[in-house]
């Protein structure tokens, strides 16, 4: 019998920006070793054109990804919980493992466009890639 594979899901207030940014990048480095999940706690209408480009860099493709919300299906669904930012405001769910991360934000430091979310995107891929470590063990 195989271990289950971990699963994580990341959240942000809009899931438009730095939880689909997180997601997208876990799905990237860990492929099929960890089960990715996104959600946001006030949902936008549309994913960050920004975000989707800066991951379009790195040649990481969102097509099919849209903002949802966080449901307790998705809650149940998972071990680890990401909240990236300080905008969700999330109960920490029973159980699980639960972490804010407070992400750069360049535009407190008058950096904005592109150039922050270059930024941002850098900031929470070194944090997925240490998560990806601890959750996989290496």
């Amino acid at each position: 019998m195989t271990p289950e594979r971990p699963a994580v899901l990341f959240v942000c207030s809009k899931n438009g920006g730095k939880s689909q940014l997180a997601a997208a990048l876990m799905r990237d480095l860990a492929g099929n070793t960890v089960t990715v999940c996104s959600a946001g706690t006030k949902p936008a209408d549309s994913l960050n054109g920004q975000a989707v480009e800066s991951l379009t860099e790195l040649g990481i493709d969102t097509a099919g990804e849209y903002p949802k919300p966080v449901t307790e299906e998705v809650l149940d669904a998972v071990d680890t919980v990401i909240v990236l930012g300080t905008e969700a405001k999330l109960d920490p769910p029973a159980g699980k493992r639960f972490e804010i991360w407070e992400t750069d934000e360049p535009s407190t430091r008058g950096i904005e466009g592109m150039e922050r979310m270059r930024l941002v995107r850098d900031d929470i891929k070194t944090r997925v890639q240490t998560l990806r470590n601890q959750l996989l063990n290496h």
